[in-house]
């Protein structure tokens, strides 16, 4: 039998799910409960986040009969799902939810997102066994005034590298936070379709440079293949004013616009003979 809390729940969601023209679908496993709020915050006004179980999700979709294809979005594996509601493009729902990175502490098998450096000098540990602890970690430590010391700048992790377990415990202990997570949003439905994370995480300027080759390489085939357009008519007007000035003034057709250079090339032709004549005398 179905809970009252959870008929409650489903008839919530579905109303808001209704609202908006984008819903995305996150997974928040193991995200933390403080980054989380930061973001809800930071997005306030512009996109709601429910953390709902996945038979929740799935019965409030099926309940909203005019967003074709909604029901994709949920039969994506997730582990710990929530959605997101918002009328902002999709695209620029994941970069901001990208950019909106926090600093956590990093877990045994986590892999190193730059050289994990701990400092020489003074650490707020107390002397004890805390000092066996570096060691065991060889980050070469000495007690000095009643507290442990750093002798010197140590490399725990080299970036790309898995973090021990060692490595972990003594960094949470310095209170060392190297990790950035941000949210994970799967994919969001916008207008029927579904883009999943690979096509929402796109690089702008690689599309972008794309997208401006593509253009120079229509205009280049419109001009060469004679197909004018807007954007390629003024191109291939000049380009036949040239060939015609060439052939004309190759031709000696003696033309408004081509007389002049004719004339040039004359000069030209002239003073090579004058050159050549008074060498040659």
């Amino acid at each position: 039998m179905v809970s009252q809390k959870k008929i409650d729940q489903i008839k919530e969601l579905t109303e808001q799910v209704k609202k908006y023209s984008v819903v995305g679908l996150l997974d928040l496993y193991k995200f933390p409960s403080n980054p989380l709020q930061s973001v809800r915050k930071s997005l306030r006004g512009q996109a709601e986040i429910f953390m709902r179980k996945k038979c929740v999700l799935e019965r409030s979709v099926e309940e909203v009969k005019d967003k074709k294809d909604l029901k994709k979005l949920v039969e994506i594996e997730v582990k710990k799902p929530a959605v997101i509601l918002t009328n902002m493009n999709p695209f620029k729902l994941f970069k901001i939810l990208n950019q909106n990175k926090s600093q956590a502490y990093a877990k045994p098998g986590d892999i190193a997102p730059i050289d994990i450096v701990v400092s020489a000098g003074p650490t707020s540990l107390p002397a004890g066994p805390a000092i066996g602890d570096l060691q065991r970690a060889k980050i070469p430590a000495m007690v000095q005034e009643g507290k442990i010391h750093v002798r010197k700048d140590t490399i725990v992790a080299k970036q790309g590298e898995e973090i021990t377990r060692e490595a972990s415990d003594i960094l949470k202990k310095l209170d060392i936070q190297p990790m950035e997570i941000s949210i994970n949003l799967l994919a969001a439905w916008e207008d029927g379709i579904v883009f999943g994370k690979d096509i929402l995480g796109i690089d702008e300027e690689e599309y972008l440079n794309k997208l401006e080759l593509a253009y120079n390489h229509a205009i280049n085939l419109s001009v060469n293949t004679g197909y004018p357009t807007k954007d390629s008519v003024k191109i291939m007007i000049g380009k036949a004013f040239r060939e015609a000035k060439t052939l004309g003034v190759e031709c000696n057709i003696l033309d408004k616009g081509v007389i002049e250079d004719i004339l040039k090339k004359a000069q030209i032709h002239a003073q090579i003979l004058k050159n050549s004549s008074d060498f040659n005398g």
